[in-house]
């Protein structure tokens, strides 16, 4: 289906914690010539304070409430890459979005990862809520409950671990065909130029 068909993101990034959702986003957003969202970004946005003030002063239930909106307004109005929060999709609102959105010739991308790269990524991070405590033990539970969603959700699997995200966002845009998709495909060498 081409991208004029098509209505929604060029693609969406779904994954656990380290797995690059937001770094790859924002290369494979470069490299297509749009523009990248990040549904966290938006939830700290329409908040006025970081996700961890938000588990804390009024939390998780709270959080996803505002994550599920987000990600709902996210797949209606943005037409670039857009990367989900890790658990987003765990929300059957956002599960029945994205498959809507993927019915219609949409790209969902689970971003995989092994824990011991995802550990080195996110470390002791204060900024993850869900990872206090025992980081790698709590990103394996998650992961655990989380990666059949991710799979059934995913019209593509990239494994991440080590590689540049540069090397990743080449693979998805291959794999995707999106090149074919979004005819203005700028080389992300020269969108970086052009922004500094």
């Amino acid at each position: 289906m081409s991208g004029a068909a098509r209505s929604g993101p060029v693609a969406v990034m779904i994954g656990p914690p380290g797995s690059g959702k937001s770094k790859v986003g924002r290369i494979l957003a470069a490299g297509l010539g749009v523009t990248v969202r990040d549904t966290d970004a938006d939830i700290e946005e329409s908040a006025g304070k970081p996700v961890s003030e938000i588990f804390v002063d009024d939390g998780e239930p709270r959080f996803r409430e505002l994550e599920r909106e987000a990600v709902l307004a996210a797949l209606a109005e943005h037409d670039g890459v857009l990367s989900l929060g890790g658990g987003a999709v765990m929300s059957p609102a956002t599960q029945e979005a994205l498959e809507k959105y993927t019915a219609g010739g949409g790209h969902v991308v689970f971003l995989d990862v092994p824990l011991s790269i995802a550990a080195q990524r996110v470390g002791m991070n204060q900024a993850r809520p869900l990872l206090l405590g025992n980081p790698r033990a709590q990103w394996q539970r998650l992961m655990t409950e989380r990666r059949p969603t991710y799979e059934r959700l995913a019209t593509l699997t990239i494994v991440s671990s080590e590689r540049p995200g540069e090397r990743v966002a080449a693979e998805i845009i291959e794999a995707l065909a999106l090149a074919e998709e979004v005819p203005d495909l700028v080389d992300p060498k020269k969108n970086e130029e052009s922004t500094t």
